[in-house]
């Protein structure tokens, strides 16, 4: 096993974009559309929710309009955390753009794990846009910054069902 910079151990059965780069084919394009789809999603429970609480202020004296301020961002970690920290470990726009979370380290991927990612993914981004794409470039496996930091690798979902079923049969990752 390798250590990365953290000093945490890195998994065995990580893929390789050698020899599996069908799971990193245009992986940052779909991770961009993914992002558009939950954003259009966020948004329209943000909307829902801020109607909701508009209206309830009204027969609760506006005691219900001092959480709007609080709408946007409980919406966005508890969007990413159910979603990501799921046995699907992906957000509705990631599903339909097929692909998956997947952990770097030896630790399973769980709602706490998603929290953190999209924690730090806002802060990364609120500090370094448009440079944490740029990161993406330049990375073998095209992680994020906010990937690296969490230690998490967004990978396509159906050539990954493959490489994790040839590593169970073969203890190889290659097959």
């Amino acid at each position: 096993m390798a250590t990365d910079f953290l000093g945490r151990m890195l998994r065995n059965d990580l893929p390789d974009p050698n020899t599996s780069p069908e799971l990193f084919e245009g992986i940052l394009t779909r991770r961009a559309v993914a992002f558009v789809i939950d954003c259009i999603i966020m948004g329209a429970a943000i909307l829902v929710v801020t109607l909701v609480a508009g209206i309830l202020g009204i027969f609760t004296f506006g005691l219900t309009w001092l959480s709007i301020p609080l709408i946007v961002p409980v919406t966005f970690v508890a969007y990413y955390a159910v979603t990501l920290g799921s046995p699907s470990r992906a957000t509705l726009g990631m599903r339909a753009t097929d692909i998956v979370l997947t952990p770097t380290r030896e630790t399973t991927l769980d709602g706490w794990m998603a929290m953190i990612h999209v924690v730090v993914f806002w802060i990364s981004c609120s500090l370094l846009t448009p440079f944490i794409i740029l990161i993406g470039l330049f990375t073998p496996r095209r992680q994020l910054l906010h990937d690296m930091i969490v230690g998490t690798l967004m990978v396509r979902r159906s050539p990954m069902v493959r490489h994790w079923q040839a590593y169970a049969r073969t203890g190889n990752p290659a097959g």
